[in-house]
């Protein structure tokens, strides 16, 4: 009885071993992996920001219900006017100084200087705003669908 037990324990780990990478697999990332140099990233311009910033997707549809991942370049001295997001915004800070900070109005007293290397998750619905230290990147991810609403439409280069 023991025998049988060990034997049906080891063919239960077994087959959890050999499903597991299945379950754990990204549906949204198909059925190969994805690996990019920085310099293979495809840059193009973000029409809800305006002149100055450009956006690079790394993975998925911002658009839809599903986890993304991209990129956004700012130049030196670019403001990021008071917006909010349907979803969390969570980010690491890979180029330059960016200055951002938790409010509806823009004031460059108010914000918080993040380096290279740091990082930041802001709550869907909060408002908030910022510039950039030189140049800078920094590396969004979350789950769509993803926009920005300006506070003020005046703000927005769309309209």
């Amino acid at each position: 009885m023991k025998e049988s037990v060990t034997t049906l324990t080891a063919i239960v780990f077994a087959s959890a071993l050999v499903a597991a990478p299945a379950l754990s697999a990204d549906p949204y990332r198909g059925e190969h992996h994805m690996m990019k140099t920085a310099d293979e990233l495809e840059w193009g311009p973000v029409g809800s920001m305006g002149e100055g910033a450009e956006i690079a997707i790394i993975e998925g549809d911002i658009s839809e219900e599903e986890p993304f991942t991209f990129r956004l370049r700012l130049e030196d001295g670019f403001k990021i006017l008071p917006h909010v997001h349907p979803a969390y915004e969570r980010g690491t800070i890979l180029q330059g100084t960016l200055h951002f900070a938790h409010g509806e109005a823009f004031d460059r007293d108010a914000t918080t200087e993040l380096p290279e290397g740091s990082v930041f998750v802001m709550p869907p619905g909060d408002p908030m705003f910022g510039y950039a230290e030189g140049e800078v990147i920094f590396q969004l991810h979350g789950t769509g669908p993803w926009g920005i609403e300006y506070l003020d439409p005046e703000d927005d280069p769309r309209s």
